[in-house]
């Protein structure tokens, strides 16, 4: 895989932030689920939990951005 320029991680840093609706860095459940939906409308509330465990590498009930970041590179069309 080709590594992400400046300008795409600047793209996926204000996709973040526009999720990021409480604006303190890190994507909860709530915001997630928001997400998920977007890119997956019929997406059941099994999957948004599971996708969120996915993402949350360290298990801390928050994405943080570089979390999102490798999730985005990797694995987002999967949702």
């Amino acid at each position: 895989m080709k590594p992400l320029t400046d300008q795409h991680i600047q793209e996926v840093k204000e996709h973040f932030d526009y999720f990021d609706t409480d604006n303190n860095g890190q994507i909860d459940l709530k915001e997630f689920e928001r997400l998920l939906k977007v890119l997956s409308p019929d997406a059941t509330d099994e999957q948004v939990r599971r996708g969120f465990d996915l993402v949350d590498k360290n298990h801390d009930t928050h994405i943080e951005f570089d979390e999102f970041l490798e999730w985005w590179e990797t694995c987002w069309w999967e949702f």
